[in-house]
């Protein structure tokens, strides 16, 4: 397989590992670049850790985890068989598998369904209410291809929808849906934009060529500035969620390093530097590990 089939994959021994006839179907669901399931599940296991008192539902992380795989990747496999023709039209995707001819539509379609049918095994781990709010999920994950084509901000819609797990995650561990996992769910939100506004600068150039919308694109020369905005807000919004669980000056301390790394990400950033750009995004890997310690310190030390 070509090592230009998926340009900024993060492991390309791994899918060299693979036969050749499964390599193009494990670069479409990205199985080489972890970090987009890494960025899936973190909400997830935030809400666990918060919402879950004294002891964190560990089992429902580790399903939540297979679950973030399995549809990250089906994710990106219907991403790629609505996008195919733009794909082709922009320097860092025109080499993904459907785009560049390696699969077939219908074959794409066939192992979509098995992804799901993997998410699907996940589901049924879960208790009614909570597998009622992942279904939910289906109607903007089917919409958000679309979203680059009729507003400026499709970065807001992947919000949305990559940040659902906290809300399955905290059905999951309450039963319902509170105020703190609705703050907790907002701020991730604002946290996916920042950092997918961050990834997209990437593809400024060829999407203004091609029509593509982002929000890298509308916030022009204001970029930097406007990445701290949405991670300042996440920061607040998280605060907010810590402090209903927990309203102590001290639990608002385990924001401090997550704080801090989202604050180098913005001030380190430079727009043009494309390299640089990959580099911070895929940090918040990181990222959400910083968040989800100060969630799990927060929640062993929360009033039950």
């Amino acid at each position: 397989m070509s090592a230009d089939i998926v340009p900024d994959s993060e492991h390309h021994g791994l899918l060299r590992l693979l036969p050749a006839p499964l390599r193009p179907f494990a670069a479409l669901a990205r199985f080489d670049r972890p970090i987009g399931w890494w960025l899936l599940f973190w909400p997830g296991a935030w809400a666990v850790a918060l919402g879950g008192g004294s002891v964190p539902d560990w089992p429902i992380i580790a399903w939540l985890l297979l679950g973030a795989i399995a549809m990250r990747g089906a994710g990106c496999v219907y991403n790629d068989i609505i996008d195919r023709d733009l794909d082709a039209q922009v320097g860092r995707t025109r080499a993904r598998p459907l785009a560049s001819g390696v699969v077939s539509v219908r074959a794409a379609w066939g192992w979509l369904a098995l992804l799901c049918l993997i998410g699907l095994a996940v589901l049924v781990q879960l208790r009614p209410f909570s597998a009622a709010v992942a279904l939910c999920s289906l109607a903007p994950v089917a919409a958000y291809p679309f979203m680059k084509r009729i507003t400026w901000w499709p970065q807001a819609w992947l919000g949305i929808v990559f940040s659902w797990a906290a809300l399955v995650g905290w059905a999951e561990e309450r039963g319902a849906l509170t105020l703190a996992g609705g703050l907790l769910y907002l701020g991730s939100i604002a946290w996916v934009v920042g950092y997918d506004t961050i990834y997209s600068l990437q593809d400024r150039d060829d999407d203004a060529l091609v029509g593509i919308r982002s929000s890298a694109r509308a916030l022009g020369p204001h970029v930097k500035a406007g990445v701290m905005c949405f991670y300042a807000l996440a920061i607040a919004l998280w605060a907010a969620a810590f402090w209903v669980i927990r309203p102590d000056v001290l639990a608002l301390a385990a924001l401090l390093p997550v704080a801090a790394h989202l604050a180098w990400q913005a001030l380190t950033l430079v727009p043009d530097d494309g390299a640089g750009a990959l580099a911070r995004f895929r940090s918040n890997r990181a990222a959400g590990a910083l968040m989800a310690a100060g969630c799990l310190v927060v929640g062993v030390t929360a009033p039950i």
